[in-house]
């Protein structure tokens, strides 16, 4: 099993829509698929889920978020029983460590979205666990156990629902920011990958994320050498390593004699990107793979053009882009939009396969 985050400094680079296609066509390829939404934006759950279901899941859970141990003491042990068997929240699986009580004695069901896939949605409430993240911070330097608990619990429900349900990947989206939640989640994970827009703010977001990883690289190494054996193996034994970069969302020029069909401008800041990873990434981090490699695109140009509208349409039905033609869903207003344009719908399937592909490749490296 491999823990994989999907982050970018720089907000707006088609970060969800990536990881939602990614882990669709890791699905349909055979490889049991695990997604978790740390996001307090939720943009991830928004995609998967209609409405009316967050809703739900959401509600169910409100006292918990409020008062854990005060929701479980007013229901029967039947009522507590039902509420764990029906799909939770990561913030919901998250909120007894935050409190300080004990864990789940169960792990309610991820929630299935297709053969091969599953959901653990999120919450808009995760402000919280950061918070709370972040205040006992200093304590592991001390080797708290609360601390470290709190510190390690997002990658452990990762390893427990990978050992219960024989997930292949767990695949962590993340927000743009670099505090702690996320300084914990990138740093815990077995390899992470940077989606970028071909623009300037991209390029300094990748200075951004690889002068934090070289701080949170020393934070986690002085912790180690603090914590006693014991402790330390609530951690993974190495620390996150850099899978690459893929190229998102860029326009299309085929006029442009380039080997990437990038207009001038997408094509002048793409090719900064290699360099500028191996400027500010820590070696170690990007130690899996010589820069020869590191240089190229995953997938090379497989998802690195504009889908266009076809993205939008995928978020409306909850569906890959390539799913929508045949889908049977689609309303009347839609079909003919999407039945016209049937070849570039289907067609993502193959880009997005040869996208998987050669990322499977880059985390056998890990």
């Amino acid at each position: 099993m491999k823990v994989i985050s999907i982050f970018n400094n720089k907000g707006g680079v088609g970060k969800t829509t990536l990881t939602f296609h990614l882990a669709h066509s890791l699905a349909e390829m055979g490889h049991k698929t695990l997604l978790v939404d740390v996001d307090p934006q939720c943009n991830l759950t928004i995609q998967c889920l209609d409405e009316e279901t967050i809703h739900q899941i959401w509600a169910t859970e409100d006292p918990f978020i409020d008062d854990f141990k005060a929701a479980k003491n007013k229901l029967t042990g039947e009522e507590y029983e039902k509420v764990l068997h029906e799909a939770r929240t990561i913030h919901f699986l998250l909120k007894p460590t935050e409190d300080g009580i004990s864990d789940l004695d169960v792990l309610p069901p991820a929630r299935r979205l297709v053969k091969n896939l599953a959901l653990i949605p999120g919450r808009l409430s995760m402000h919280l666990y950061e918070d709370k993240l972040s205040r006992r911070w200093s304590d592991l330097y001390q080797g708290d156990p609360l601390a470290i608990r709190t510190a390690t619990r997002i990658r452990e429900l990762a390893c427990d629902y990978a050992k219960q349900s024989g997930y292949e990947f767990v695949i962590i989206d993340t927000s743009p920011s670099l505090g702690p939640l996320n300084k914990v989640v990138i740093s815990t994970a077995d390899g992470f990958l940077i989606p970028c827009a071909p623009d300037l703010f991209s390029v300094y977001g990748i200075r951004n994320i690889g002068k934090a990883l070289g701080y949170w690289k020393k934070e986690f190494e002085t912790i180690y050498q603090l914590l006693s054996e014991s402790k330390r193996a609530a951690f993974p034994d190495t620390f996150v390593r850099l899978l690459g970069y893929t190229i998102y969302n860029a326009k299309r020029y085929s006029g442009q004699s380039n080997r990437w069909n990038l207009a001038t401008g997408h094509l002048n800041y793409a090719r900064q990107l290699p360099k500028v990873i191996r400027t500010f990434v820590p070696p170690e981090v990007r130690s899996a793979f010589d820069d020869k490699v590191m240089a190229e695109p995953i997938g090379g140009t497989a998802v690195m053009h504009s889908h266009n509208t076809l993205v939008s349409m995928a978020q409306k039905y909850h569906l890959p882009m390539w799913k929508l033609p045949s889908s049977g869903v689609v309303t009347s207003d839609d079909a003919p939009t999407i039945s016209g344009n049937r070849q570039s719908y289907e067609g993502t399937k193959e880009a997005y396969q040869r996208f998987a592909e050669a990322l499977l490749e880059r985390t056998e490296a890990l």
